[in-house]
């Protein structure tokens, strides 16, 4: 009765409200950092830069991240409901994929900053936010506080928007080539899968199965 008198009166006292799982602090301390790290990295990146159009991706991709960043901070610290939604990124890069590889000089490791290119810095930023993406993913799924929980998984959408338009950029200058298949192989792996029709017959005498089990899809 005494320890709940005290944590009741830790509460009137306007302390913070501690509800987090313990895993979820790692997790959360985690996220919080790596974005801090893309946020620095991405201002490193920006003095490097020469092409225009390159440069009004990272600045808008960089406030974009600042503002999740805040955002989850605030709702990490708190517990609660932040006191602004959570947005959606809108990409500006047209969606029109090269296919086909171009001949282009062979790649090495920079030997000075002098060497230091467009086309390396684009690629140091997409597997930043690639990497990025995939820890909100999986934090998101270990957070216990459903305030947290959402605001992370919000963002993978997102972060997944921020790589696209990187690989889009990437895609349009040749940084990033994409091959194809043969076309017969293409057409027999598109056949491949196929949807099934009807409902699966469940086995009768199972325990625990009902005979007349059908599942239902949305």
């Amino acid at each position: 009765m005494q320890q709940q008198n005290y944590f009741n009166n830790q509460n009137q006292q306007g302390l913070p409200n501690f509800n987090h799982g313990g895993h979820e602090f790692f997790d959360m301390h985690e996220v919080l950092s790596g974005t801090i790290n893309v946020l620095d990295q991405f201002m490193l990146f920006r003095t490097f830069v020469k092409d225009p159009e390159l440069l009004d991706i990272i600045d808008r991709q960089y406030s974009f991240i600042l503002s999740q960043y805040n955002l989850t901070a605030e709702c990490f610290a708190t517990g609660r409901k932040p006191s602004h939604e959570t947005s959606t990124y809108m990409m500006q890069q047209p969606t029109n994929i090269q296919y086909g590889i171009k001949p282009s000089q062979p790649k090495k490791p920079n030997q000075s900053l002098a060497d230091v290119k467009d086309a390396g810095i684009s690629g140091h930023m997409l597997g930043l936010i690639k990497t990025h993406a995939s820890l909100l993913t999986m934090s998101a799924a270990e957070v216990t506080n459903p305030v947290v929980r959402r605001v992370l998984a919000s963002q993978v959408q997102n972060f997944i928007e921020l790589a696209y338009e990187i690989f889009l950029y990437q895609n349009k200058h040749a940084y990033y080539q994409v091959p194809q298949l043969q076309q017969n192989d293409m057409q027999s792996m598109l056949n491949t899968f196929v949807p099934t029709p009807g409902y699966p017959q469940s086995p009768i005498g199972n325990q625990g199965i009902p005979a007349n089990f059908a599942p239902r899809y949305q």
